[in-house]
């Protein structure tokens, strides 16, 4: 355990073992100087899960320790349990009875390589004119780094929780890997039912669709399933100068070509239309005339969704896309089996085994075997009220004032779904600034932050740590 105490506090800090009562402003509890390097310091340890069994822990390793030297009050006051080679999850023991809250993030990240254009080395945790750059600024090191920030902080000014707080970070969720799954799974083995739970997913955007200004925090109330289906077809191998029939290769293309938007009906999630409400209230004239009718008329949103593509599309349908093709070993060779891989975003209200039954009937061949690899249903949608939806809705308020919280549905996989199966109220929200351009890079090239938007994360957490509400008598499980 490091023994360094926390240091660059603009004012004097208390008591750490001393509760205090909630500040009424985020602001009013002082931060510590240099979030942007401590960012950088993070970004420079490449924690590439696809890449564990080339490197092995050590990467991981050297980050658990970096955490332990940047946050020595979080390392001091809560415990540490390691679940799996790369969960960890922190405990913070709050003042009162009642559920708790689980705050989640992963420190792994996606594979990026400076060849393919990026203006700083992706793991260089270089820092430009008030941005640090590199690969996991916002997926999800970001996120992860504002949390720690809030607890240190709060920590620091002599605050403690009217609830516990768990921190769940994950390892391997870029890779779908088991740690996130085995800390929920343990959570519930011991009758831990969290009142709150926050992970990755929305963000605080710019004009979120068209009819929309201003700014909104995209909350996510649930999220799509994910499934990856394989088509394979066999057929007779031989020399490419005398094809007879449809060969493997035809079968396949025929199949994908069948596969098109169309493959699944068009439908709006209540979060969708729930979504749309909440812009209404902001809109003015024919805007907000629009959108109240696309609130008030699913099926009318789902057509006209549909018909706009892109991500409006993806919201109202199940998507479906051919990622990869295989078949062949020489250009003037018939393979004998070709095969195409499918990765399907699936609605809620549907499931992995409908969407198999579905792409079997559109690829309306006998030839062509469709195979399920691996898949997890849709989650259950949150709500968008209550005393859980509130606290995240005021905490926006507190860091981000002129944006307008708004629910709505993840396209994404998180981790978080491995909460929905038993929790109540899971929301996915990384309380960070994206514009257009920086969405695109994650996973992407230039991923970036702002060192504003990472204080503004931070005054998040804070206003919703100080902001919880008590149990009340009779809610306690």
């Amino acid at each position: 355990m490091c023994e360094a105490g926390p240091a660059h506090y603009g004012e004097r800090m208390a008591d750490p073992s001393r509760p205090s009562s909630a500040p009424a402003d985020a602001r009013a509890v002082p931060r510590r100087d240099g979030i942007g390097e401590r960012l950088a310091e993070m970004i420079r340890i490449p924690t590439v899960s696809a890449h564990l069994d080339a490197t092995g822990h050590e990467p991981f390793e050297t980050f658990v320790a970096l955490l332990r030297e940047l946050y020595p009050l979080v390392h001091t006051h809560l415990s540490l349990e390691r679940i799996t080679d790369l969960g960890l999850l922190y405990r913070w023991a709050g003042t009162g009875v009642g559920d708790p809250i689980v705050l989640m993030a992963h420190y792994d990240v996606v594979p990026a390589d400076a060849e393919d254009g990026w203006t700083h080395p992706p793991f260089s945790g270089r820092i430009v004119d008030g941005w640090v750059h590199g690969r996991g600024a916002l997926d999800d090191k970001g996120p992860l780094l504002v949390v720690l920030e809030a607890v240190e902080d709060l920590l620091a000014a002599g605050f403690a929780p009217t609830r516990d707080v768990y921190l769940s970070f994950g390892g391997n969720e870029e890779t779908f890997g088991d740690a996130a799954r085995t800390i929920a799974a343990t959570l519930r083995e011991r009758g831990v039912t969290p009142w709150l739970v926050i992970d990755e997913g929305g963000a605080v955007v710019d004009a979120p669709l068209p009819l929309v200004r201003g700014r909104a925090a995209m909350i996510g109330v649930g999220e799509k399933g994910i499934a990856t289906f394989r088509l394979e077809a066999r057929g007779d191998g031989g020399h490419a100068s005398a094809p007879r029939g449809v060969t493997a290769v035809g079968r396949i293309a025929r199949a994908v070509e069948r596969l098109n938007a169309g493959t699944f009906r068009p439908r709006t999630p209540v979060s969708i239309a729930r979504m749309l409400g909440a812009f209404a209230q902001r809109a003015q004239g024919p805007a907000r005339l629009a959108l109240r009718l696309l609130a008030a008329a699913p099926p009318l949103t789902a057509r006209v969704f549909a018909l706009a593509g892109g991500e409006p599309a993806a919201l109202v349908r199940t998507t479906i896309a051919a990622t990869m093709l295989d078949g062949g070993s020489a250009s003037n060779v018939l393979p004998a089996r070709a095969s195409a891989t499918l990765n399907v975003r699936i609605l809620p209200g549907e499931t992995v085994e409908g969407a198999l039954a579905r792409i079997r009937r559109r690829v309306r061949d006998p030839k062509v075997a469709v195979t399920l690899v691996e898949g997890s249903d849709p989650s259950p949608e949150s709500p968008a009220s209550g005393g859980p939806y509130d606290a995240v809705t005021s905490a926006v308020r507190a860091a981000y004032p002129d944006a307008l919280p708004a629910p709505y549905l993840m396209m994404q996989a998180s981790d978080a779904r491995h909460f929905h199966r038993f929790s109540p109220a899971v929301y996915r929200f990384a309380p960070l600034e994206m514009s257009a351009a920086q969405r695109a890079s994650i996973h992407g090239v230039d991923e970036r932050v702002e060192i504003s938007s990472l204080e503004r994360g931070r005054d998040f957490h804070v206003a919703l740590l100080t902001g919880l509400p008590a149990a009340q008598p009779g809610s306690i499980r």
